[in-house]
């Protein structure tokens, strides 16, 4: 939790090494070298996770949320429009127009046809529309 500051990313840490221990055919000399393994191979793997691609180039939605307050009044009605919508199209918008995936990354990230991407997004598109139809937005 430390290293992570996120309580997701710390179980999957957890999962990661103890699948590491549970793999691998180390014997330990005593205890003490047995815990030094285990923190040092926990710390390795925060340290993997914190530098990997997918980390660096992701948005959690919650700072999202919370930079929408130094966003100009327009945007921050779009931001709360988009996260009024139903979970099926935020994520879909939030993929496509947040994090600039395509609709074939986005339907093997969501495991859905890209057909079926293509049509929630036009849909939310509709959506959005109405909803910020009345605000002066087209």
């Amino acid at each position: 939790m430390i290293h992570l500051k996120n309580y997701a990313d710390t179980e999957d840490i957890f999962q990661t090494v103890f699948l590491k221990y549970v793999l691998s055919s180390i014997s330990f000399e005593s205890e003490e070298h047995e815990k030094a393994w285990f923190i040092r191979v926990t710390i390795n793997a925060c340290k993997d996770l914190l530098k990997s691609f997918f980390r660096n180039r992701t948005t959690s939605l919650d700072e999202i949320m919370e930079q929408s307050t130094q966003l100009p009044p327009d945007y921050r009605e779009v931001l709360e429009a988009v996260f009024s919508l139903p979970q099926k199209y935020r994520d879909v918008v939030y993929l496509y127009y947040y994090e600039d995936y395509t609709a074939p990354q986005i339907s093997c990230i969501l495991d859905k046809n890209v057909n079926t991407i293509y049509t929630l997004l036009t849909r939310s598109k509709q959506i959005l529309r109405k909803k910020l139809e009345g605000d002066g937005y087209e």
